[in-house]
């Protein structure tokens, strides 16, 4: 099989977001080698369902170690930026200094040659914080944590990872605290409430976690991926490469 060219190779990263993440992958991790699986294209397809204003709402429900940081909170801001570099994106984990590594990493992958061939989105000298790090065309990635200050600030996508540590989670408390940090400040935040989007990837801890409480009062759409499959599960996605199918049966381990 005739290899790609670099030409080529380029063109496919500028339209598939899952060649994207695998590239991210590489691009953080020079020294492992990336071990796809179908879970991570269900993902993507969600992902980007998402950037092309088809999902308003999605949550996703996967347990660690998956990937789903690497897909929602790095390869997509910096996705999202490249289609759109005026675009406001709001990151959000449960601490501080989490979601400064996730900014790191996607500052990172923007600053890469190969993604500075694939996209006209630069990053202001003017303003490359890890908390918040600007283009030219005054987009932006924050980064901050659960009860942080948001005063002013606005968002066209807000992308939530984890933002309840797992210990966490059997305190009632600690749980109200995510919660009511969600209505009261981070909700608001939206520059649009009907067009903006709302992405929540986290394991689920608890009935009354940041999940269950969503779901309470408006309609999402939900992506449950356990560790091992509970259910038989098919899923269908179109992508720029065509269309793929894939089956799970009860028992099925998520990535063997």
């Amino acid at each position: 099989m005739k290899a790609l060219t670099t030409g080529e190779y380029d063109a496919i990263l500028r339209r598939d977001f899952c060649s994207f993440i695998e590239r991210c992958f590489v691009e953080l991790n020079p020294a492992t080698g990336f071990l796809s699986n179908w879970h991570i294209e269900v993902i993507a397809a969600r992902l980007e369902a998402c950037r092309l204003g088809h999902i308003r709402r999605l949550i996703i429900n996967i347990p660690p170690r998956h990937l789903k940081s690497l897909c929602a909170s790095i390869a997509l801001p910096a996705w999202w930026l490249g289609h759109d570099p005026a675009a406001q994106i709001l990151c959000v984990s449960y601490g501080q200094e989490l979601s400064d590594k996730l900014a790191r990493d996607c500052r990172r992958i923007m600053a890469a040659d190969w993604y500075g061939r694939l996209f006209p989105a630069r990053l202001s000298p003017q303003r490359q914080a890890v908390q918040e790090f600007v283009t030219t065309a005054q987009g932006y990635r924050l980064a901050t944590s659960v009860g942080g200050v948001l005063t002013g600030r606005g968002a066209d996508v807000i992308i939530i990872d984890d933002p309840l540590k797992p210990e966490e989670a059997v305190s009632e408390s600690q749980r109200r605290h995510v919660n009511e940090w969600y209505d009261h400040t981070l909700q608001s935040r939206l520059n649009s409430k009907r067009e903006g989007c709302i992405i929540l990837i986290m394991q689920r801890l608890h009935q009354d976690d940041l999940v269950g409480h969503v779901l309470e009062q408006e309609d999402w759409e939900v992506l449950s991926l356990p560790a091992v499959a509970e259910e038989d599960q098919a899923f269908t996605i179109e992508t720029p490469l065509g269309r793929s199918r894939f089956h799970r049966r009860v028992g099925d381990i998520l990535h063997p």
